[in-house]
């Protein structure tokens, strides 16, 4: 078996406020946006990647029943349903510029154990965004 990746799915409050922060303040490339029946189709993914996309669902029907979206707009609220790790080449850089642009800080950046330096945000609807570099180790890790 031979899997890729294709899509992945965020639910977010406001779609409008979501590509804003996805596409002007992280840069990521609009993929689709089109309204089809009830509802707005619409991913995003970064130009380095065009084989994935991150779609910006909104809570509600057809994709989730009207009786379920008051606990996932909670839950969503919380911060409890999804999250996103980029890459980055320079994660102090992405810092700056993603703090500066007014995204909650969840965590500054913190060399980790496993040869990793990050930090996270909240998107606006409250999702967790993390920005990874990778650290150089002699232990070959």
């Amino acid at each position: 078996m031979d899997l890729t990746l294709s899509h992945t799915f965020l639910y977010v409050h406001d779609q409008d406020a979501a590509l804003t922060f996805y596409r002007d303040v992280l840069g990521l490339e609009v993929r689709a946006d089109a309204t089809m029946d009830r509802m707005r189709w619409m991913t995003v993914g970064p130009a380095a990647q065009p084989d994935i996309e991150v779609g910006l669902l909104a809570i509600g029907p057809p994709v989730v029943p009207e009786a379920d979206r008051e606990p996932l707009e909670a839950l969503l609220a919380k911060g409890s349903l999804g999250s996103l790790i980029f890459w980055t080449d320079d994660v102090d850089k992405t810092f700056e510029e993603v703090r500066a642009a007014g995204a909650e800080v969840l965590q500054e950046p913190i060399d980790q154990g496993y040869a990793k330096r990050d930090c996270a945000f909240r998107d606006p609807s409250g999702n967790m965004v993390r920005f990874a570099q990778r650290l150089q180790t002699s232990g070959g890790f």
